[in-house]
């Protein structure tokens, strides 16, 4: 199903950027896609993820927008099947789940970002082309790479283990989940509050303390000096990004 226009304005169209949008709510895509279609991209639906890889089969979008719990075919599993297929297009997730299990699972397993429900249209658009412009400077499968590198600082996702150089780094769960977020994520600049929900869940700016703690707990571990950070920089009233390029 799409939500586009005919003729000449659809022939324009074909230059966008291609966005599927999976969700088995009609309150969500009837209000969702003219918004993504307004904001610059070229919108199909899919009703679930069943829907979903069948309209990848015909039409493979650039990235794709998926709600967690469908029927049929869940986000999760939509997840788990394009990226075992070796295919990596930009996936977001949105859901009404809250725990933070749920939320590292899907990272873990390849989503490149999650918003929970409710949230802002314009900073899903926002995510959006963060995600884009992450896949244009050849960074797509940092999401999912077992092992993260920024020159002497190496991370193992899978083992949960970080180095710089030859010294092993000891961190604490949060702190290396923030860690391991902004590395899969190179350039970008993150909000204290984006961060709090992506990682944690929490929705509310009272808990942005919580960050700044975490990443001045990071500098001190690796060694990263504020005032002329080689890691981590700070985006002046806003939050963070991890400034030096990752490698996997």
């Amino acid at each position: 199903m799409r939500a586009g226009v005919g003729g000449a304005e659809g022939a324009a169209l074909k230059a966008l950027p291609r966005l599927l949008l999976v969700d088995d709510e009609p309150s969500i895509t009837d209000s969702l896609a003219p918004f993504l279609s307004r904001s610059g991209f070229d919108v199909a639906v899919a009703v679930d993820g069943q829907d979903a890889l069948q309209q990848f089969a015909v039409r493979r979008p650039d990235v794709v927008i998926s709600d967690v719990m469908m029927p049929r075919l869940d986000g999760r599993e939509l997840v788990r099947r394009l990226r075992g297929g070796d295919d990596w297009t930009p996936i977001i997730l949105l859901t009404k789940v809250g725990e933070s299990f749920e939320r590292s699972a899907a990272l873990e397993e390849g989503a490149d970002d999650y918003l929970n429900k409710p949230f802002d249209p314009q900073e899903l658009v926002s995510r959006v082309r963060a995600v884009l412009r992450r896949v244009a400077g050849g960074q797509a499968q940092l999401v999912t790479a077992q092992q993260l590198c920024a020159g002497e600082l190496r991370l193992d996702r899978t083992a949960r283990r970080v180095w710089l150089g030859e010294r092993e780094l000891i961190l604490t769960p949060k702190a290396m989940h923030v860690l391991e977020y902004l590395m899969a994520r190179p350039g970008e600049a993150h909000s204290r509050e984006r961060l709090l929900q992506a990682l944690w869940g929490y929705t509310f700016a009272a808990n942005t303390r919580a960050i700044d703690h975490r990443i001045a707990e990071l500098r001190k571990v690796i060694g990263d000096d504020p005032q002329s950070p080689r890691f981590i920089h700070t985006v002046p009233g806003f939050g963070y990004r991890f400034a030096h390029t990752v490698t996997q």
